[in-house]
Order: structure tokens, then sequence, then C-alpha cells
């Protein structure tokens, strides 16, 4: 593959000043709603609403990743399959995620620069971490809050549900369309397809 690079300087310069601006921009805005939407959750989850968890983000390090707690109790490990009907997700939760409210607090993630607004989705250790020869490429940019695998498997958990092994099936399915979808829009980054898929993920 031609372009396993990943960006050139000038795309990552582009996509980093759209990022800084648009998440300081988002913040200034959202942060009394993200902060009510957090102490709701507290409330509804018995314990603080905000949460981090260790995701592979860029060149393979690891980076703290921030949602809004929408399931009681504490993950049972990092590569657990979260489905749609777990009983651990609260009412508030159940909401949280419909509307992907539960991801606003990324917007300081990509504030800080660990993420960007569109990318791979980072994952838990295990995934893109193991990629391999030309899978790597998926590693040499800043995972996001959405993108276009994220688009096309936006109701994963639905689709888990309906899995005799959910873990199996997105190990085996999932995960492998998602690695061949990041690799298509890495190779063809632009930033309006950027835009597009930010104005998808909203509407």
């Amino acid at each position: 593959m031609d372009k396993l690079r990943g960006l050139n300087t000038r795309q990552s310069f582009v996509k980093r000043v759209f990022d800084l601006f648009f998440s300081f921009i988002g913040l200034f805005f959202l942060v009394i709603p993200l902060l009510f939407l957090i102490v709701v959750a507290s409330f509804s989850t018995n314990t603080f609403g905000l949460f981090s968890q260790w995701r592979i983000g860029q060149n393979g390090k690891l980076f703290k990743m921030y949602k809004i707690r929408t399931m009681k109790g504490k993950l049972l490990d990092d590569n657990y399959i979260t489905t749609k009907n777990d009983i651990r997700i609260t009412a508030f939760g159940n909401f949280l995620r419909l509307f992907k409210l539960d991801e606003l607090p990324q917007l300081f993630n990509v504030l800080i620069g660990n993420m960007s607004f569109v990318g791979p989705r980072p994952d838990v250790q295990g995934y893109a971490d193991k990629l391999v020869g030309e899978e790597r490429i998926i590693l040499l940019v800043k995972p996001g809050i959405t993108g276009p695998a994220t688009l096309k498997f936006k109701h994963e958990e639905i689709i888990l549900e309906n899995q005799i092994d959910p873990k199996s099936y997105n190990d085996e399915i999932i995960w492998p369309e998602k690695v061949k979808i990041n690799i298509q829009y890495i190779v063809n980054w632009s930033l309006l397809y950027d835009i597009k898929y930010i104005l998808k993920t909203i509407f």
C-alpha cells in the first residue's frame, strides 16, 4: 500500500486545526449541559458519572478516553462486549447511548490532542495494537469520536445482542470489516469527508 505513511504533514495540520477549533467551541457551549448529564448519571449509577478507560491511540500509545457512565457497577474487564440489553445499563444510560451523549466528554480528548472528531474508534487492548502489516496504517492516525466504520455499525449493540457468542462475532466478523473501512478512510482522507461523517453522526 503506497500510503502506509498515513496522512501527510499538511493533511495532519489541517485536521488538527479543525479539531482544535471546533472542540474548543463545542466545550464552550456544552460544558454546562455536560456537567448536568454527569450529575444525573452519578445519581442513576450510584457512582461518579464520568469515567475513563485506557484505549489504544495514535502510534499504539495508550491514553485515557472519557465517557459519561451509563452502567451500574464496574466493567467486568477491558474486553467485555456490551450488548443493548445488558441489565447493568440504567434507564438514563439507555437515553445517553441512544443519542450518543455519553461520548460528549471525548470533546476534551479531541481538545488535548489524543483523539480527533473523525477516525477509527479507539479500541481496548487486544485489537488495534495487534494489527500487523499494512493494517497498521490505522495506528498512524488519531482515533475518532465518529467515522465511517462507526456509522456503518451504529447499531452494533443490537447486532451483538442477537448472536450466540457476541465476542466471537465481534472479533471474527465486525472487527475485520471495521479494519477494511478504516484503511479506506485513511487512504482517501479529505476534510470534506470528515465534515460529511460529522453531519451524518449528528443528523
